[in-house]
């Protein structure tokens, strides 16, 4: 496993390194020793599995409010997503900024994910299986987003037309959240 640092402080791109041979392969997908060295270890408390049937469809922008923030650390057991992630830690140099990385099977890359980022993903194929762990419970009174088209991001999505749930079309634009919550001191900044 190989920990790589992104142009977003805090978010980590895990590379992993399957054992193969004509049976198939052996993937070590988490191990807490590297995570410790890495100075990213977690106390996991739950692990969620997403299965998206169609390519084109997009989830996201998701986070959850402080005292339900969470870490994240994303990977794909099948199939190929966009993984995007948005930083709304106030205060942060790079807030308002985004990161993408492309997650897949075959690639075995692992996205690691702070606490104050809100995140999603657009489904590059069919039958994409999207496994996250993360460090906090979940609580649908404590959920935000921000919706995926906002023109001020200018997020490079593979798609102009995606299927998207009727929620997630509610989501509120980026610059409606930082009129909202910008004296809110606690998004869940600190991991």
């Amino acid at each position: 496993m190989k920990i790589i640092k992104t142009k977003l402080v805090g978010v980590f791109e895990i590379e992993m390194s399957p054992k193969t041979d004509d049976r198939g392969f052996f993937l070590r997908t988490f191990d807490n020793k590297t995570f410790e060295d890495g100075r990213i270890d977690r106390p996991w408390v739950q692990e969620n599995h997403s299965f998206t049937s169609k390519s084109g469809t997009i989830r996201g922008l998701h986070f959850q409010f402080h005292p339900f923030s969470e870490t994240k650390l994303v990977r794909v057991s099948n199939g190929k997503i966009l993984d995007v992630i948005l930083d709304l830690r106030l205060g942060s140099e790079t807030f308002g900024k985004w990161y993408s990385t492309e997650l897949s099977r075959k690639n075995n890359k692992c996205l690691f994910i702070p606490k104050g980022f809100a995140h999603g993903f657009c489904t590059l194929v069919n039958n994409c299986d999207v496994l996250y762990k993360v460090d906090n419970f979940y609580s649908s009174e404590h959920e935000g987003g921000v919706v995926w088209d906002d023109s001020t991001l200018n997020i490079n999505w593979p798609t102009k037309n995606p299927i998207i749930s009727s929620k997630d079309k509610k989501l509120i634009s980026f610059d409606e959240f930082v009129a909202k919550y910008k004296g809110l001191q606690k998004l869940g900044n600190s991991s």
